[in-house]
């Protein structure tokens, strides 16, 4: 996206829900779409003289993701209370990190048109989520809110990177390759639609060549990646029309409305002096050993930038077959499963991307319940080498052997092909 003189200056904050089975200070169910208010205790409605207790998940997880995004991991972390007052938040504030944050000064690199780019991390820290606010409107006049806090101390970590983003593109390509990491990584299912990977993004302009940032708005609660690009380009879009004119860009908060395509404000942008942060007087500090960030380190699986640079080197495919097979652990699993038994990995390749995937998304089935397995897929791949049957038939009776779980080659069989 071409913004004339100007450029865009975007840093992003990713809030990722964890996949732990309780919260992150008691022992509640974390499990989705629940009964409304059924997964609470006092701790988590913030009921007086309820004391939280650390969930030692929750950090492993942050260590593992300090680890991956090349963190340094802070042996003594500390939590702070961050004061504000809002009906899904029922203590009157949200336990989070502040001056001590358990990860800093970390990096991802991207890749957007063919060029890499070197995306700074400047902290990832543990925080709870808040309840959710559920509104409900019973006739045109009316309209009344209600509070559901199964949500409520669901364990985040917050992911925030430096101001190194210039473009949409640039922005959507960090976030894939984040979430990417955050489920190779299984501490995270990266569902956008559930909330348990969503974005907040402050926004900036100025001139080409200026070092200077401009005054920054945020965008609050991205939960696609269209709908991130689309707010992106046209918060950029509008700060720079805003300049031009004479105005000047107001320090705010800013939703997206995705039906208008627009950005409009909510509240004044909040600073950190607001929030009233001070240690969490109930939670001694977090201490890490050398020992603990070890035996994390030993459990780290290879991560989608390492297999996508593998797959190209000792598989010989190219860049758009491995972003594909790389972006979904399960997917790769099932690559090289089926290399296994049928080793011609261009081949493989094609016949995942275009058939089996396009049965996996109708069903919206991850690759390990296909009920294709790779061994099926390596028969059915054998039968066209072998001219037993063509590609083309392959195609028209995949449907039905994924269908029904069946043998290739009974199937090929019985139908007489």
């Amino acid at each position: 996206m071409d913004y004339g003189d100007y450029e865009g200056v975007m840093g992003l904050e990713v809030h990722a829900h964890l996949l732990t089975q309780s919260k992150i200070f008691c022992g509640c169910s974390t499990e989705f779409g629940a009964e409304p208010n059924s997964h609470t205790c006092p701790t988590c409605m913030g009921l007086p003289g309820a004391l939280p207790v650390l969930n030692r998940k929750v950090v492993e997880f942050a260590i593992k993701l300090g680890l991956a995004l090349h963190c340094s991991i802070s042996h003594k972390s500390v939590f702070a209370r961050k004061n504000y007052f809002y009906p899904d938040l029922p203590k009157g504030y949200q336990i989070s990190q502040y001056e001590e944050p358990i990860c800093n000064n970390g990096w991802l690199d991207i890749e957007v048109d063919g060029q890499k780019k070197h995306i700074r991390i400047l902290r990832i820290h543990m925080e709870e989520d808040a309840g959710k606010l559920v509104h409900e409107r019973t006739i045109e006049t009316s309209s009344y809110s209600m509070v559901d806090y199964n949500r409520s101390s669901t364990p985040l970590l917050e992911i925030v990177s430096e101001p190194d983003l210039r473009t949409p593109a640039e922005a959507t390509a960090y976030l894939k390759a984040l979430r990417d990491i955050l489920m190779y990584l299984e501490i995270c299912d990266g569902n956008m639609e559930e909330g348990s990977f969503r974005c907040d993004a402050n926004v900036s302009v100025r001139k080409k060549g200026d070092e200077a940032f401009g005054t920054r708005a945020e965008l609050k609660n991205l939960n696609s990646f269209r709908f991130i690009e689309r707010s992106l380009d046209y918060e950029i879009e509008r700060q720079i029309a805003l300049i031009k004119k004479g105005g000047i860009v107001v320090q705010e908060t800013r939703l997206f409305n995705a039906e208008q395509g627009v950005t409009y404000s909510m509240r004044g942008k909040e600073e950190a002096h607001d929030y009233r942060y001070f240690p969490e007087p109930d939670l001694l500090p977090v201490t890490v050993d050398d020992a603990w960030i070890d035996a994390v380190q030993g459990t780290l699986p290879e991560l989608p930038l390492e297999k996508m640079d593998r797959f190209m080197t000792d598989y010989g495919l190219p860049r758009y077959d491995v972003e594909i097979l790389a972006s979904d652990r399960e997917l790769a699993r099932y690559f090289e499963d089926t290399l296994k038994a049928f080793p011609e990995p261009k081949t493989v390749s094609n016949f995942i991307m275009t058939e089996l995937l396009r049965e996996l998304k109708d069903g919206n089935i991850s690759p390990k319940d296909s009920p294709v397995k790779p061994q099926q897929l390596a028969e059915l791949l054998t039968l066209i080498k072998s001219g037993t049957i063509s590609n083309k038939i392959a195609k028209e009776i995949f449907p039905e052997i994924y269908r029904t779980g069946a043998s290739p080659a009974q199937y090929v069989k019985k139908k007489g092909l």
